[in-house]
């Protein structure tokens, strides 16, 4: 079994890092230049539209109104909802452990490239989305169904429909890996960790509640989306702020260790200023598309179920994605870990300043920053993790199901809603450490070929933005 684990860790290792094992094969990782080089071209191409158009797309979203949107066009959900429902799939556990793995792993650079990947992602954002709903179709069943399968095969040659199968296989692939099985582990190690409720139990309880909300597909998930991803959002957004205030002292430091350790400048001294680059931009870049999910293809299946006939409305309102979850949410975690000073294990037995720098990983190190920041941090923390994790559940729940069917039909929609369920049983009662080894690698399965797809039909998106004026 080790054996296999190291065969995952080097696959893994050649996708975002260009390595395999010790060995360094690729000066750049394949994904990396895959991922923000699809982002560039966007955004070179859109002459910055995701920039210029921020503001007017926050204006849109909050007043629930602008150009081509009409309750009555097509579409399942609102577009408020549509974007809960993307943000309740990308808000998930690596707003706090991810956030804590890329700062353990890659320093505190790597903040700096999650940034980068972020902006970069909101052009990939708005041209994935853009295509979903484009591209969508209504069924016999009246159901929307969308997403880079649909407009892999209604706008590309048929010669391409394997590479809408590869990314439906791949979103299967990293629904169960990252959406279902580890966001139930996650909550049920926690919960068992802090009440000593046993894992089953909690397990039972996650499935209870997914079923709930997920029989009554994708309006169901909108509406609960709509309600509570905003209020966690915002909740854990003012509880970050409070931290900071408390710490404000520290902050500066916070920034400069962010932009000094991203380009070399803190480890040049010791002479490791290129390996500890390529370590910023390698868990930089897999942790922002961990947690944004920009250009892996995911959130535009939910966006593809706006009502709106509208494709570039809802390509500016997709974008936001990227902002409200790595660009606000990961930096408000980033900077938290950054700025509070305590006394956490050290590796040699010890005790170290920042928690980032600790034997603590994931998870842990956030919980502790909390917990020494302020009473009752470490419940909060647990109560935002659950929240995260649960929504994500929610959110990853319809990607599978709209994978699933593309590939066998419309009629495995509502069986699979009952696998799904029993998935997330399973995933709280298993040790799955070795189903997050294949997180990076499932992320990949998706980006791959969506990023190949929406490459493909740019002419497409920037036709779009044109006919809209905004080109």
């Amino acid at each position: 079994m080790e054996e296999f684990y190291t065969g995952v860790d080097n696959v893994s290792g050649f996708i975002w890092g260009g390595s395999w094992g010790e060995a360094q094969i690729l000066p750049v990782a394949p994904m990396v230049v895959v991922l923000l080089g699809a982002g560039l071209f966007f955004m070179i191409r859109l002459k910055a539209l995701p920039v210029r158009r921020l503001f007017p797309a926050f204006g849109n979203l909050f007043r629930g109104r602008g150009e081509g949107v009409d309750k009555s066009a097509g579409g399942d959900i609102s577009p408020w909802n549509a974007l809960s429902t993307a943000l309740s799939g990308q808000v998930g556990t690596g707003n706090l452990a991810g956030v804590a793995t890329a700062l353990t792993l890659g320093g505190p650079g790597a903040i700096f490239w999650m940034w980068v990947t972020a902006i970069f992602g909101m052009a990939a954002a708005f041209a994935e989305s853009s295509l979903a709903v484009k591209y969508r179709e209504k069924h016999h069943d009246g159901r929307i169904h969308g997403g880079p399968m649909f407009y892999i095969k209604n706008g590309l040659t048929k010669k391409w429909h394997w590479l809408a199968v590869f990314f439906a296989l791949g979103t299967m692939f990293s629904a169960v890996v990252t959406g279902n099985m580890t966001q139930a582990n996650s909550i049920a190690t926690a919960v068992e960790a802090s009440t000593q409720v046993p894992t089953w139990i909690t397990g039972a309880l996650i499935a209870i509640m997914a079923f709930i909300v997920i029989i009554g597909g994708i309006k169901s998930i909108g509406s609960v989306a709509g309600r509570i991803v905003p209020a966690m959002a915002l909740g854990y957004i003012l509880v970050a702020i409070i931290m900071l205030i408390i710490n404000a002292e520290h902050v500066p430091n916070a920034f400069r260790m962010i932009f000094s350790y991203a380009f070399g400048l803190e480890q040049a001294a010791g002479g490791i200023a290129g390996y500890s680059v390529l370590a910023a931009i390698r868990f930089g870049v897999a942790r922002g598309l961990f947690s944004n999910e920009a250009g892996q293809g995911s959130t535009a299946i939910a966006h593809a179920a706006a009502q709106t006939d509208d494709p570039v409305y809802q390509g500016e309102i997709a974008m936001l994605g990227a902002v409200i979850d790595t660009l606000i949410i990961c930096t408000m975690t980033a900077l938290v870990i950054l700025s509070v000073q305590g006394s956490f294990p050290g590796a040699d037995g010890g005790t170290v300043e920042y928690a980032w720098q600790s034997t603590l990983q994931g998870a842990q190190v956030t919980t502790a920053v909390f917990s020494q920041g302020m009473p009752f941090g470490g419940l909060f923390i647990a109560i935002a993790l659950a929240l995260f994790a649960f929504t994500t559940i929610l959110g990853w729940s319809y990607y599978m199901e709209q994978a699933a069917t593309y590939i066998f039909g419309d009629w495995i929609a509502r069986p699979m809603r009952f696998v799904w369920v029993g998935m997330v049983f399973v995933g709280a009662l298993q040790e799955i450490d070795f189903i997050w080894r294949f997180g990076d690698i499932a992320n990949a399965s998706m980006a791959f070929p969506n990023l190949i797809a929406i490459m493909l039909l740019s002419p497409v998106v920037v036709a779009m933005a044109k006919e809209k004026g905004r080109l």
